[in-house]
Parts: structure tokens; C-alpha cells; sequence
């Protein structure tokens, strides 16, 4: 399948390693180079803006929802393609989810976690079908990933849905791998007895 919108979520900082920056600043112009929509958290703050910014600048559509108060708290960026304001965080997850064909984390905090996380629940329970990936920056994921394997060793994670989480060190790579994304066919239930 051919990407044509996907989300990206980051950390609205920028972090302590300059790669990080780098790395959005290529997400950016990438996607505005392939002509792939770019939805993220309107943010002009941290690798948020860093992202936006090179999409921006190399000619791409950047769609921005962020809930009132953060937009009232200044941190909504003034010059994207289309800026939504919704009335929460829940609506703003809902919309960028809506919006979207993909969705990819870089480096970020809870926030970033949170969001990822609940998309790939979506897509485990089979409340859409969209792939979800990592761009796993100098090894900024590799605890997580290793905890994922450990939480399917102990039998909380189908094998199946593990491999839900596509991780590459690179953009080219990861959008590669979520174009060739194929929906599970399994439960997320190991013994659908206990229902």
C-alpha cells in the first residue's frame, strides 16, 4: 500500500543527542519529498517543531490537532498547512488516527509512549488496520524493544502481534516496511474460552 498520510509522534523536546534533531529534520523533508501528508501534535516545541519545520520548508502539507489548552499555552506552531484545535486529548488522538494511514515514533517521552502504544492497540484488537512503527534513533528503543520481547516470552504477547511493532534505524526503511503491512490474523486472546 501507498502511504499517503501518516502520523508521526516525537517528543517536544529535542533531546540531548544532536542526532535526534538530525533525524527529524530528514522525516521531514523526506515525507515533503515523496509527497506523503505529515500529521503530528501542531507543536513548535522539541523535535515536534523540528519536524514540522523541514516539511514545511521543503514544500510538504503538515496537519497539526492539538486540544485548547495547549494551543492556549502558546505551543500550537502558527504557520502549518491545516491546524485543528480540538476540545481534548482524546479527540486530538482520535482525529490524528482518523487522518492517517501509518504511524511512526521517534525518540520522545510519555507522551510519545502513550500515544504509539494505543494505536498499536487498535491495530492488535483490530479497531483499524493501520501499521505502526519505531525509528529507532541510536538505539533510542532497544530497552523498549527488549521488554516487548520479554513480555512475549512470559506469554502477555501473541508472537504475532510482537511483530505488530515495525523498527528500523532508518526513515526509507521503516516506510518500506509499513507499506508492506499485512493485518493479523490472529486474536489478541490466547484462550477464547475465558470470555
Amino acid at each position: 500500500m501507498r502511504l499517503k498520510t501518516v502520523c508521526v509522534y516525537c517528543g517536544s523536546n529535542v533531546g540531548e543527542n544532536p542526532i535526534y534533531r538530525k533525524v527529524a529534520e530528514e522525516v521531514g523533508y523526506l515525507f515533503a519529498q515523496r509527497n506523503i501528508r505529515l500529521v503530528y501534535g501542531a507543536g513548535h516545541v522539541g523535535l515536534m517543531g523540528v519536524l514540522a519545520d523541514a516539511a514545511l520548508s521543503a514544500g510538504g502539507t503538515v496537519i497539526g490537532v492539538i486540544p485548547e489548552a495547549l494551543a492556549n499555552w502558546e505551543v500550537a506552531h502558527s504557520g502549518l498547512t491545516e491546524l485543528h484545535q480540538v476540545a481534548n486529548m482524546h479527540e486530538r488522538k482520535a482525529m490524528m488516527a482518523d487522518l492517517s494511514d501509518a504511524f511512526i515514533a521517534l525518540p520522545g517521552g510519555f507522551g510519545t509512549l502513550e500515544e504509539i502504544f494505543e494505536v498499536l492497540t487498535w491495530t492488535q484488537l483490530r479497531f483499524h488496520d493501520k501499521p505502526c512503527g519505531l525509528l529507532n534513533v541510536h538505539g533510542f528503543f532497544d530497552p523498549l524493544l527488549t521488554f516487548l520481547n520479554h513480555m512475549t516470552a512470559e506469554g502477555f504477547l501473541r508472537p504475532e502481534h510482537r511483530h505488530l511493532v515495525y523498527t528500523a534505524e532508518g526513515i526509507e526503511p521503516l516506510l518500506e516496511a509499513l507499506e508492506s503491512f499485512s493485518p493479523p490474523t490472529v486474536e489478541k486472546w490466547w484462550d477464547t474460552s475465558l470470555r
